[in-house]
């Protein structure tokens, strides 16, 4: 029990390629949902923009002469085809664990996904750690998706800790540029597709191969200096 007078400290997941192996599945959802609109847009591409909102992705994506109706048209694919894959989606070694850990260690745990809700529903079915999570966060809990804070504004919020008491963790460079302004530390995770060097360039202060690496190594890391200070 934390003693009386002391803040609350607590961790922040993204979910997609964090916690959940779906990063290359959004890649996929998102190119076959570019080629039904006629736009031919590589993998490649799509996949660094992988943590950025849905319309934000989209928007960077596609030329900017376009008539933007045709986002919408994208956005509501890419829904439905991402949905098909709900049934496959699986946690990422140790997810359950490193949040379990982290909840029985006394910090606040929260979910600072920019998902739609009917996605964060599934993600969350598959991870089967809820009753390690304080809140979570979805696209309708900001105005800005990453690399805009909205998202981790609102899940300090719901779980009533001030970001200087929070450590973040996640797995795309849009993840570590959204905590930076708000001056949170990010732990990367290489997990979801982006290099090391790329997460620490971005401004990583750690980085790990996925939550089991994390887990095996939390005393030392900086949710650990978190739960010491």
């Amino acid at each position: 029990m934390r003693a009386a007078g002391l803040s609350r400290k607590g961790v922040l997941f993204d979910v997609d390629g964090t916690l959940v192996d779906s990063a290359y599945i959004h890649t996929m959802a998102w190119w076959q949902a570019f080629r039904q609109s006629g736009f031919d847009v590589p993998m490649a591409r799509i996949h660094r923009c992988v943590g950025m909102g849905g319309a934000r992705l989209v928007d960077h994506l596609l030329p900017d002469g376009r008539d933007t109706a045709v986002d919408e048209d994208v956005l509501a694919a890419h829904s439905g085809i991402f949905g098909t894959y709900w049934p496959s989606l699986r946690p990422l070694d140790g997810a359950r664990d490193l949040l379990a850990q982290c909840c029985e260690s006394g910090l606040a745990v929260a979910l600072a996904s920019s998902a739609r809700d009917q996605d964060l529903k599934a993600l969350r079915s598959s991870l089967a750690a809820d009753s390690f999570i304080d809140a979570a966060t979805s696209a309708n809990d900001a105005k800005e998706s990453k690399p805009e804070p909205d998202i981790l504004v609102a899940a300090l919020r719901a779980v009533g800790i001030e970001a200087s008491d929070a450590v973040y963790v996640g797995d795309a460079v849009w993840d570590v540029y959204a905590a930076a302004r708000l001056d949170i530390p990010t732990i990367g995770l290489t997990c979801g597709g982006t290099s090391e060097a790329e997460l620490r360039e971005a401004g990583a202060v750690e980085v790990y191969a996925g939550p089991r690496d994390l887990l095996d190594n939390l005393r030392d890391s900086a949710i650990g200096r978190l739960l010491a200070g």
